[in-house]
């Protein structure tokens, strides 16, 4: 049954149970009313036969009332004969209301005549008694025409009644036929009642069991979509890294040759090289990015700078290639805008770069305008209005309105000639909607397009510096000596020859165990961790300098892994920053310098905090141990021994599982040890290393490695929680 007709059975269902209802209070009204008046009938009926039965008893009453008093001569019997006559009156006019067309009226007629001539006569008796005597009433008595009419009313009484009879076996028969009807239709609504609720008890168990089988194949759904993304992520990554590593060997050797004399011809060889790489670059960028926002894990970040500044270096990218094509390249910005905004530079270049490129690849002949206004100001807020204005090939009007689409271009022919994956402008609408920000575009074919943009930024009090581009000073590394894990042959020669260029000193390994090594004989400033290396890989590096040799050393991640959450990755193994391959001269000179320049600063602070806290523990967390014990002892120390006894059992039981090639066990045992360690606080140090062993495929490497970060971290929080254990 699908969504839409559910509803629509529903209100079927209560119009048809509302009809129900009603039609229900008819038939009971209209038995109802069928047993109140046959009810009513039988009563008057019941009425009738008493006031007969009454009248009968009083005639007979007023004759042996006479009958005494002329026997006995005693008038005291005339007391009761005036209360006889007036009931039989009283019942008479009762008789006279019946109105049934039947032989009850003329019966009832001729017991009204009988009755008067009855109480006449009487009447005549009492009256002779009184005025002649007893002798000559009671001669009057014995003419017996009082008997006759007594025996004539009696006769009438009995004639009446048996017509009546008749209206009272109606009256039983109507009550029993109402009586019947309700009867049944009490019984069909029963079984009506019953077999709707059958039905009901159906429906429900045939959707609930719809429902199952839904959620079952969710379930599905949802486990192969989940499949579905670590392939989708395994194969960016693996792309990102095969590609790029090559990549950063390829632009960094091509920048260091366009620094060398060389002859036109190569120098045109050089350019073409540096041109292809950089293009080949936008594209993995371009597919890593889109990675990101549909991760969700595309961040904006807020910092002071200049829009000047910005504009300036931006101008300062694009302004040789616009002259090499003849092309007038101009930026401007109105004086109303504030030049020191708070955003995202990054963001903001790329979307600047990535419009201005399209305009400069579609544009031949004309000029491109880049300008900046300010749309209005309110709260400290400003909202930039920037234009990118081309008098390039322009788009047809149909479309515009997909040009913001993924793998969308303007025309097959433009995608042949001018190439391009068709994701930059989606990117750029993306990077907009997640500043707050708008895009809106009108072209035209043949005399060019503009782009307007509208992007709210916070007003920076502080003074901000420029963005001008200056010339790297090779003199800050002086006295800074820098350890470098890279396995690639290519980038540790292209790393030697710019910290020869740079005067650094530094000492260069091939992989995690030998990083581990010499930080155990020697001190550096920094180490620069490539991600992907033999025997041990710099996640695992990382963990152990933290966890294991417990220096605070910066390391700074080198990785072809430019994927959404990789940052974040390196950073939860305990890693101070993160560089992707290729790696550019400028970013990572400014990247160490910031390091250099911080570390007394840092130094300094965690001295000051080792000061004020100096029972802190390296392993464990009891932020949330405490948040829920609410300064409960006995309940942390109830726990703490829980984590104590379970996480030996559980290091030891993975070993096992492993060993005896139990993935089923194993994999149990990584997913319930999730929930022993996070009374710990443990869970960001464990949670990767024990996702690999619950969820991927395994080989005895990657199980080693894993298991490798995981008893180092276990076995470093059981002595922590052992010390806490006995505090208690």
């Amino acid at each position: 049954m699908t969504g839409k007709k559910l509803p629509l059975i529903i209100l079927a269902a209560f119009i048809l149970g509302t009809v129900m209802l009603i039609y229900v209070h008819h038939i009971f009204s209209k038995n109802n009313d069928g047993l109140i008046t046959g009810n009513e009938k039988l009563l008057s009926e019941v009425k009738v036969n008493s006031q007969l039965r009454d009248l009968e008893k009083d005639i007979i009453s007023i004759e042996s009332t006479v009958r005494g008093t002329v026997v006995t001569n005693d008038t005291i019997n005339f007391k009761g004969l005036k209360k006889d006559i007036a009931e039989i009156e009283s019942n008479l006019n009762q008789l006279q209301k019946i109105s049934d067309d039947d032989s009850s009226s003329f019966y009832i007629d001729e017991l009204d005549t009988l009755v008067q001539h009855k109480v006449r006569f009487s009447e005549q008796i009492i009256n002779t008694f009184l005025s002649k005597g007893e002798y000559a009433a009671a001669y009057l008595f014995s003419s017996r025409n009082g008997e006759r009419l007594t025996d004539s009313i009696v006769n009438a009484i009995h004639k009446i009644d048996s017509t009546r009879k008749r209206h009272f076996d109606d009256a039983n028969i109507s009550i029993r036929k109402s009586s019947g009807k309700a009867q049944s239709f009490i019984t069909i609504l029963i079984a009506s009642v019953l077999a709707g609720g059958a039905v009901l008890f159906w429906f429900i168990i045939n959707t609930i069991r719809r429902q199952a089988q839904l959620i079952g194949q969710l379930n599905i759904s949802e486990k192969k979509e989940r499949e579905s993304a670590e392939v989708k992520e395994k194969f960016l990554a693996n792309m990102s890294h095969e590609i790029r590593t090559p990549m950063n060997a390829i632009i960094g050797f091509t920048y260091l040759l366009q620094r060398k004399e060389l002859d036109e011809e190569s120098k045109e060889y050089v350019d073409a090289m540096q041109k292809s790489g950089e293009n080949l670059l936008a594209i993995i960028n371009d597919i890593l990015d889109l990675s990101k926002i549909e991760e969700g894990m595309m961040r904006i970040e807020e910092a002071p700078f200049s829009i000047r500044g910005l504009l300036h270096s931006v101008k300062a990218m694009f302004i040789d290639k616009a002259r090499e094509k003849g092309i007038v390249f101009s930026v401007t910005i109105d004086n109303e805008t504030p030049d020191k905004l708070v955003g995202d530079t990054t963001r903001l270049t790329q979307i600047l770069v990535n419009l201005i490129g399209n305009s400069l690849k579609f544009t031949h002949k004309g000029s491109i305008a880049l300008q900046v206004t300010a749309e209005g100001i309110k709260d400290n807020i400003v909202n930039a209005g920037i234009a990118i204005t081309d008098t390039g090939i322009g788009i047809e009007q149909k479309k515009l309105e997909t040009i913001f689409d993924r793998f969308q271009q303007a025309d097959d022919d433009v995608t042949r000639k001018y190439g391009g994956t068709g994701l930059g402008l989606a990117i750029v609408s993306d990077l907009i909607r997640l500043q707050n920000g708008s895009i809106k575009v009108e072209s035209e074919m043949g005399k060019g397009t503009s782009f307007h943009i509208t992007m709210p930024y916070k007003i920076a009090n502080e003074d901000v510096p420029g963005n001008d581009i200056n010339e790297l000073n090779i003199s800050d590394f002086k006295d800074v000596k820098i350890l470098v894990a890279e396995d690639n042959e290519i980038n540790q020669s292209l790393i030697k020859h710019l910290f020869k260029t740079w005067k650094l000193g530094y000492d260069m390994v091939n992989n995690g165990r030998e990083v581990l090594d010499i930080l155990q004989r020697k001190s550096y400033d920094l180490v620069l961790m490539d991600i992907q290396m033999p025997e041990m890989d710099g996640y695992t590096a990382t963990l152990a300098i933290r966890r294991g040799l417990k220096l605070e050393v910066p390391v700074i991640a080198m990785t072809a892994h430019a994927l959404a959450g990789e940052r974040e990755k390196c950073l939860g193994y305990g890693m101070n920053e993160y560089i992707s391959k290729p790696i550019r001269e400028k970013q990572l000179h400014n990247l160490i310098s910031q390091f250099i320049q911080n570390k007394k600063a840092a130094q300094s602070q965690k001295e000051h905090v080792q000061v004020l806290t100096p029972t802190a523990y390296k392993y464990i967390n009891l932020d949330y141990m405490r948040e829920i014990s609410e300064g409960d002892k006995e309940y942390e120390k109830t726990v703490t021994g829980q984590f104590i006894e379970a996480i030996t059992r559980e290091l030891d039981a993975l070993e096992v599982s492993w060993r005896n090639k139990d993935m089923p066990a194993l994999r149990s045992i990584a997913h319930n040890m999730k929930t022993t360690i996070s009374v710990m606080g443990l869970n960001e140090i464990l949670q990767p290393p024990l996702d690999v062993l619950e969820y991927e495929i395994l080989s005895d490497e990657s199980f080693q490695k894993s298991m490798s970060s995981i008893h180092l971290v276990g076995t470093g929080a059981l002595t922590e929680a052992q010390s806490l254990y006995a505090t208690f």
